[in-house]
């Protein structure tokens, strides 16, 4: 029996006796969503639940925790999990929704915590049995809801170290439970925040000559702004720029003196996103030059692209197929950002879509107050991160 097999056996043995377990780890978790940099009970119950198993976590500067198995000796990879809630309320109605009002898991990431945990589980059996082909570093980190991530910190907490190469999976409800969308190359985009503000020495709407029309030039930067990216940037790396909230004025007869615009910027293309920042801050200045305003660029780099290597794709693509023939689906590059993108920037790696909807009904979208997955992902997610362990070593 080869080891990726022998792997694959122990893990489907493991599911069969801790499966319910899996299950009633993530409602807890579910219950109990923490807000980004605010996980510690979270970090508390993966602690305490690694280290009666026998293994020897070891918490992060902030919240979050690091775990290291299998041999000191030779290649490492790590898996990744995030463990933050939204500010979201929730309104599923599951019996084990959120007890804490206005945050919800939204986004799964109790999914990928209880997942990563799983896994661990499973494989302190094998690495006690002295059966792990490879080390494991298990990162659980905090803060991938906001910009420019938890993944920094963890970095800065040296948890690349050593490491060869580095997976994650995450939840995707347009994805049937029982696969994951795979590609190599982008899977996601670089996002960050814009907010321009303002300023006018204000005046009467009948006389906007002798002042500067604040809103007339809000309007120019709302509309001018992404048209002129769209004319200045590559169409084809999916650069786009939003606009999200656009505040000033309180009378129809008065010109403000402030105002202020947010919104982001997106980019499938980490050389294009190098450019952006001075590129917005020019656009803007030669928008608002002939209007006379005065104005402050507040730009916010978040994450780069996360950009799969081919070679880590293609381990994902068949931990998955070791599971299930049509285990893998093709998966188009999102505009959304993912702070996995900062581990790449240390080594190579891969993220997967782990696939969430039934297969029956409506698709419910990430980031919904109703937003609800089918817990048979728990177990599909942890059969592809035991079965990455071992293909990882061929």
């Amino acid at each position: 029996m080869s080891g990726s097999t022998a792997g694959a056996a122990h893990v489907e043995d493991w599911l069969q006796r801790r499966g319910g377990w899996l299950r009633e780890f993530r409602r807890d978790l579910h219950a109990h969503p923490e807000l980004s940099w605010r996980e510690q009970r979270t970090t508390n119950t993966v602690v305490e639940t690694l280290t009666a198993h026998g293994l020897h976590p070891r918490r992060l500067s902030t919240t979050g925790l690091v775990c290291d198995l299998g041999p000191d000796s030779g290649e490492r990879i790590a898996l990744r999990a995030d463990m933050d809630a939204l500010p979201i309320h929730e309104a599923t109605g599951l019996d084990f929704q959120s007890s804490n009002p206005g945050v919800s898991h939204a986004c799964g990431h109790d999914a990928h915590t209880t997942i990563l945990t799983g896994t661990a589980l499973a494989l302190a059996e094998l690495d006690a049995a002295g059966k792990l082909p490879v080390g494991v570093r298990l990162i659980f980190q905090p803060a991938e809801e906001v910009m420019p991530g938890g993944a920094l910190s963890a970095v800065r907490d040296r948890v690349m170290d050593g490491v060869s190469r580095i997976y994650a999976l995450h939840c995707d409800p347009r994805i049937e439970v029982g696969r994951i969308g795979v590609r190599a190359g982008a899977i996601t985009s670089a996002a960050d925040h814009v907010e321009v503000i303002l300023h006018s020495p204000g005046g009467h709407t009948s006389r906007p000559h002798l002042t500067s029309d604040l809103i007339y030039g809000m309007g120019a930067v709302i509309t001018g702004l992404p048209g002129v990216l769209s004319r200045r940037v590559d169409p084809r790396s999916g650069t786009i720029m939003v606009w999200g909230a656009a505040n000033g004025g309180s009378a129809p007869n008065a010109i403000p003196q402030i105002g202020a615009l947010h919104g982001t910027v997106r980019t499938g293309e980490h050389h294009i996103w190098e450019t952006l920042e001075p590129l917005v801050r020019e656009v803007v200045g030669e928008l608002l030059a002939p209007l006379r305003i005065k104005h402050e660029v507040n730009y916010t780099r978040g994450v780069p692209p996360v950009i799969n290597e081919k070679r880590a794709a293609s381990v994902l693509a068949q931990a998955a197929r070791d599971v299930s023939a049509d285990g893998v689906t093709d998966t188009p590059q999102s505009g959304g950002g993912e702070d996995f993108s900062w581990y790449l920037e240390e080594a190579p790696g891969a993220m997967a879509r782990l696939g969430v909807w039934s297969g029956e009904g409506r698709q419910y979208d990430l980031h919904q107050p109703d937003f609800v997955l089918d817990e048979r992902a728990l177990e599909m997610g942890v059969k592809v991160l035991t079965n990455v362990v071992f293909h990882s070593a061929e």
